[in-house]
């Protein structure tokens, strides 16, 4: 696997969305990531592409159990206050699947840096490179200050702000950012209906 080094974003992104699948985060449906199918469609989703799996194939069992230990790797990552502690365990994260720094050609016949993954890794330590290489660039170009917990008081999701401005909030905007406000407008009306009530005493 060829993991393009200055796109960190993809690959914080995947660390944010993996960790936010958990049962502990997702608690109206539960685990996300459930069985072999629904780990491929995660990969699938954020355009994970792995040597590990050829042709499309399915995750094994153990692919699946070896990718939740990740996802409780990298939220410890992301939780950690120190970003020594943050850069050391995406340093093992890449090292543990072999990879090396190689200078190869884009596409477009550009040399750009990539991680690469050796022959023979797993599912999770692919996975788990790919995470590496998006954490170590965003502490590298944005700051540790862009590792945060969801704003949302009800959420115990975390997430990485890649966004230009560095404004983010929540985990996933569509959701806490959604439950919020419709938590704020219920609380606001309910003030004013309890006002209207007392008024007319």
């Amino acid at each position: 696997m060829k993991i393009l080094f200055s796109s960190y974003t993809q690959g914080a992104g995947v660390a944010t969305d993996l960790v936010n699948t958990a049962a502990l985060v997702r608690t109206s449906v539960g685990e996300v990531l459930m069985d072999p199918a629904a780990l491929a469609h995660f990969l699938d989703e954020h355009e994970v592409r792995l040597d590990a799996l050829p042709r499309g194939d399915l995750p094994a069992a153990d692919d699946l159990a070896q990718v939740h230990a990740l996802r409780q790797e990298t939220r410890a990552l992301l939780e950690a206050e120190e970003e020594d502690t943050v850069v050391e365990g995406a340093n093992r994260l890449i090292a543990r699947a072999s990879a090396g720094l190689r200078l190869l050609r884009d596409t477009d016949g550009s040399w750009q840096w990539h991680v690469t993954t050796g022959p023979g890794a797993s599912v999770a330590d692919e996975l788990g490179a790919f995470v590496g290489t998006g954490l170590l660039g965003v502490v590298r170009a944005l700051g540790h200050d862009r590792f945060r917990p969801c704003a949302s008081p009800v959420c115990s999701g975390l997430f990485i702000d890649t966004s230009k401005a560095g404004r983010r909030r929540y985990c996933m905007p569509s959701l806490c950012g959604n439950r919020l406000n419709v938590a704020n407008y219920r609380a606001r009306h309910q003030e004013g209906d309890a006002g209207s009530k007392g008024g007319g005493a």
